[in-house]
């Protein structure tokens, strides 16, 4: 990585704030302790994935939520391919699912049953927490690096009211490496969707000098005080599209000899292609695709970007027949 600021000074302000702010990953490190730590700030890629459904509010909170706990994660990771964040229960929201891709791609997806969840909102007291919305299910890690590669999962019981704490439990269960993790969404003044995470993690020093300077009950006292800290952070900081991600960063660990790295953008970006619906049309037996015809074509649309690809008896001829398509 190459560093852009040291601990030292304030941090520097880009001159454009649409670019400076927004669909971005700030990573950073906490030179004092070594801990490591991820700041994501996500504006116009967030609304434009969640507007491409109609989601009832409930739903588009919590898979925005999915989405920007999905870009925390996937930026703390080393990986050539695409990091998959999901979330699977019995309750009225079948599952989430947000994944991102290494060079930066983003995408999201909920499917939920509607008159279920206007039954559970009826209830008196109804709270839109992981509980009321997922039921009793499993949140799922997977890190995928292509097919000749070994592919990686990791699953782990739902718990607690909100996605942050599911996280957490993950960490503490399957990878047993101390996390903390404060991420938000919601809607702006504008009626837009924005999001913000920061994410943060106590990895066991690597360097030897680093590991003999940082004795276990030292190591715990800046883990204590660095979650202090990140529990400081407000909804306001974390979804303000005019506040810089280096300033927020140094806003809140400055004292901890922050030291930042160049930023990663991201952007909405779904893999869907016609190419694709064909290879998938292929494993199906031409004559079941009737219950798929509209207006007498056959249609596939994408449940992520919601994109329709429809195929006339002629162009069925072509995928059944084997040519090029």
């Amino acid at each position: 990585m190459t560093k852009s600021n040291g601990a030292a000074g304030a941090p520097r302000r880009d001159t454009d704030p649409v670019i400076a702010n927004v669909d971005v990953v700030l990573p950073f490190q906490l030179e004092q302790s070594g801990f490591r730590g991820r700041l994501v700030r996500l504006g116009p890629g967030l609304d434009e994935i969640l507007n491409r459904h109609a989601y009832p509010a409930p739903v588009a909170q919590l898979l925005a939520e999915t989405i920007v706990h999905a870009a925390a994660l996937a930026a703390n990771l080393k990986y050539d391919g695409i990091f998959t964040l999901q979330t699977k229960g019995d309750g009225p929201v079948a599952y989430t699912v947000a994944d991102v891709t290494s060079v930066g791609d983003l995408r999201g997806y909920a499917r939920f049953d509607g008159d279920r969840l206007t039954e559970q909102q009826s209830h008196k007291g109804f709270l839109p927490d992981l509980g009321s919305l997922l039921g009793s299910g499993y949140l799922a890690f997977t890190v995928d690096q292509g097919e000749h590669t070994e592919r990686y999962q990791g699953i782990v019981e739902l718990r607690g009211s909100g996605l942050s704490d599911a996280v957490r439990h993950y960490f503490r269960q399957s990878e047993q490496v101390a996390t903390g993790i404060k991420a938000m969404a919601g809607k702006d003044a504008d009626g837009k969707w924005v999001g913000g995470a920061v994410l943060l993690q106590a990895l066991p020093p690597d360097d030897v000098a680093l590991a003999a300077d940082h004795q276990a009950g030292s190591r715990e006292e800046d883990w204590n005080r660095a979650m202090i800290l990140l529990d400081t952070v407000t909804e306001k900081e974390l979804l303000d599209r005019t506040l810089p991600a280096d300033v927020l960063a140094y806003r809140l660990f400055h004292e901890e000899g922050l030291r930042l790295f160049d930023r990663r953008e991201l952007r909405p970006g779904c893999r869907c292609s016609r190419e694709r619906v064909v290879n998938a049309l292929q494993s199906i037996r031409r004559e079941e695709l009737d219950d798929m015809r509209v207006d007498g074509k056959v249609v596939v649309t994408c449940e992520f970007c919601n994109s329709a690809y429809a195929f006339d008896d002629a162009d069925l001829d072509t995928v059944y027949g084997g040519a090029a398509f």
